[in-house]
């Protein structure tokens, strides 16, 4: 699990939930996970765009991850439900987001190359010594 899709109920509920979303973002992020907000990706298009574009641009955000983790009362969310079915189709990891107390697990992929220059001027230093 590296790069995580927050799913849960929005529609219908006082603020859309995004205070939820936000919490949960924030805490997983804080252990180290990569986090996609589907209020995050939306927010600049509130009352712009039809629910199936939100979804759609949802959709693709939620193939990019590995793991869903999904918010309490996930399974009174149409969209939720939905990404769901995504997730199956894609073979996905699903987990409740709460089930998540670990830090996020340490990759050799997630290290950065070095600059060679960096690597040539600590050479020289070196052989100065």
């Amino acid at each position: 699990m590296r790069k995580i899709y927050l799913a849960g109920p929005m529609t219908g509920l006082p603020d859309n939930n995004f205070p939820a979303f936000i919490a949960e973002t924030k805490r997983l992020r804080e252990l180290g996970y990569e986090v996609v907000n589907p209020q995050e990706i939306n927010v600049h298009l509130a009352g712009k765009v039809s629910y199936i574009e939100y979804l759609r641009r949802d959709a693709a955000q939620l193939a990019t991850c590995d793991t869903i983790a999904f918010l309490p009362n996930w399974t009174r969310s149409k969209g939720a439900l939905k990404e769901h079915t995504i997730g199956i189709a894609l073979e996905m990891d699903m987990v409740n987001s709460i089930e998540i107390q670990e830090r996020a697990p340490f990759y050799i992929d997630d290290i950065q190359p070095v600059s060679v220059g960096i690597v040539e001027r600590f050479t020289k230093w070196l052989r100065k010594l």
